[in-house]
Parts: C-alpha cells; sequence; structure tokens
C-alpha cells in the first residue's frame, strides 16, 4: 500500500466507479483496480461492496476513507512544501519511442526543452518494439496503446486518428478508392511485427465496420520506412496521423476515403512505477500533451482529419 494506492481509492470512492477514477488519474482501470486490491489487502477488510451495476462504500470504508483523507491531505501538503525547494527540472530523459514518433516529431521537441532547461540530457531508444523496463536502459516509453501491464503506471497524452494514406501520385495512377471494397485492387504498405505483417485492415462508418484482408509487395517493421514508401507513392498504408502529420499538412500525402475511419488509437507515456515520475517526466508529459493536441486541432481546421473522428 503506497501514498498513490491511496489517492486512487479516494478517487473510486469520490466517483463510485473504478473506470472513472482511473480516468482521472489518467490510467487504465485494471490499474486503479490493483490498486483498490493492494490497500484492502493491507488493511485486511473490504473497503466497497461491489455487484454488477454499482460500488458502494462497506462499513469499513465509511469509517476508514474519510480519516484517510485527512491525512493524506496533510502528507501532501508536506510534501508539496519540500519539493518546491529542492525540486529542479534536471537529469538525463532516457526515452524509447517509436520510429515515426520520436524521428519526426519528439525528439525534435525534446531538443527546444534541452535549449530552456540546459540542465536536462537525453538519451533516446528509437525501436517499434515493446520495451522492457528491466532489461532496456529507459525511463519512460512512449507508446500507442495503453500500458497491458496493470504494475505499470502511465500518463494517457491523448487519442490519435488513424488515417488510410497514400501520396497523389499514387492516386494518380491507381485511382482513389471510395469503399473499403475498393481496396481489393490496391498495394498495401504494411508495418509488421514478429514477422507477422498487419495486413487485416478495419474500418468504421458509423454503425457499420469493414475487414480488408489486404496484399501488398512492401512490409517492414520499421514504421518511418512504411511512411517514406507512402510518401514515395509505392502504396497506400493505414498510418498514426501524428506520424504522417507533415507530409500530411505539406501536402505530400492525402487522407483517402476519409468517412471510413479505422479505429482511433491513444497515445502513453509510461513509467515503470509512480515513483519514477520526476520533474523532467512531467515536463515532457505537458509538452509531449500542449504538442499533440495543437498538431491534432491543426490537421482538424484544415480539414486533413474530421472533428467527429
Amino acid at each position: 500500500m503506497t501514498f498513490d494506492d491511496l489517492t486512487v481509492v479516494l478517487k473510486v470512492a469520490e466517483f463510485r466507479n473504478i473506470s472513472a477514477a482511473a480516468t482521472s488519474h489518467d490510467m487504465r482501470p485494471a490499474t486503479a483496480s490493483a490498486a483498490v486490491k493492494r490497500v484492502e489487502k493491507s488493511l485486511g477488510a473490504e473497503l466497497f461492496v461491489r455487484s454488477t451495476r454499482q460500488l458502494r462504500l462497506s462499513a469499513a470504508g465509511e469509517k476508514y476513507l474519510p480519516q484517510c483523507q485527512q491525512a493524506l491531505a496533510l502528507l501532501d501538503e508536506a510534501r508539496q512544501n519540500i519539493r518546491s525547494g529542492t525540486e529542479a527540472v534536471e537529469g538525463e530523459i532516457r526515452l524509447s519511442v517509436s520510429s515515426d514518433l520520436g524521428r519526426n516529431l519528439v525528439v525534435p521537441w525534446i531538443d527546444e526543452l534541452l535549449v530552456f532547461h540546459p540542465g536536462l540530457s537525453l538519451r533516446v531508444q528509437i525501436t517499434d518494439s515493446n520495451v522492457d523496463f528491466f532489461r532496456d536502459s529507459v525511463d519512460m516509453a512512449l507508446r500507442y496503446g495503453s500500458p497491458d501491464d496493470s504494475n505499470l503506471y502511465g500518463f494517457k497524452i491523448c487519442d490519435v486518428p488513424r488515417l488510410l494514406c497514400a501520396a497523389p501520385s499514387y492516386l494518380n495512377e491507381r485511382g482513389v478508392p471510395m469503399h473499403p471494397r475498393d481496396l481489393a485492387g490496391h498495394n498495401g504498405l504494411f508495418y509488421q511485427l514478429q514477422d507477422i505483417p498487419y495486413d487485416l485492415w478495419a474500418f468504421k462508418k458509423g454503425d457499420e465496420e469493414f475487414r480488408v484482408k489486404m496484399r501488398g509487395n512492401r512490409a517492414s517493421n520499421d514504421g518511418d520506412l512504411v511512411r517514406r514508401w507512402c510518401v514515395a507513392g509505392h502504396g497506400i498504408a493505414v498510418k498514426s496521423c501524428l506520424d504522417m502529420s507533415h507530409d500530411l499538412l505539406s501536402g505530400r500525402v492525402t487522407n483517402v476515403m476519409p468517412r471510413y475511419a479505422p479505429p482511433v488509437s491513444e497515445l502513453w507515456l509510461i513509467c515503470p512505477t509512480r515513483q519514477s515520475v520526476t520533474p523532467s517526466v512531467r515536463l515532457l508529459r505537458d509538452t509531449l500533451k500542449q504538442r499533440c493536441h495543437a498538431l491534432i486541432e491543426r490537421m482538424t481546421q484544415k480539414g486533413i482529419i474530421s472533428s467527429d473522428v
């Protein structure tokens, strides 16, 4: 049981809902549920009465949580008083980030941070594989998709629309698909993980869903290479709008078949523990949120992506 576990429990009590409490803390419901279980195990009592439809305080919870809230408020005030005089944005940022996002957006953004915060330094791992915090020399990872390990701690940066992208030269030669069934005559460019290409593409329009098994002559485990193939006009690809943002804004590629959208993804900054969240991590988190939201808003205003996505 930790200070952070208790803050999660108090949020669960406030919302009477684990998912809502998790959202307020930028974490997955499984992570919040694990925190509740740790506190209950430490106390030897259940704080909540659970049913399939609702969650309410137990008798033990009604007795314990108000006192817990007062104690945590005092501890947090003391902690903030100490930190305000000792914390500085300095040290090494050891980050793992995917290829497109890292090379084209995130590393340039961090370069600017280093100018304004000379006490910072950067060690970056560019890889599209999942990071192992116990094996790799990184303190945080920026990845699409929420963490699948409840022991990890993460900040959701933003929702990320995914698009079907192609260069104008490719579309002039092969034609513009208007419906998922039209993709049968097109050349897919595939990202692959562990030698398995992602060639089953999904699209949604309202309540309708479509799945298309694509064929193509190029696949790579490097997402940035897939992007380069797309820009060069070698085929058509499903990509994150952030990964393709410079190409979309410049007109090097276009959003094809915009009424049929691939599933929206999520961008998360993941740390091994809550205790590993330093001032530099919080600075990076806030910078990423601001930059990503601004970039998505810019593409939305220009009509590149739909405001309904």
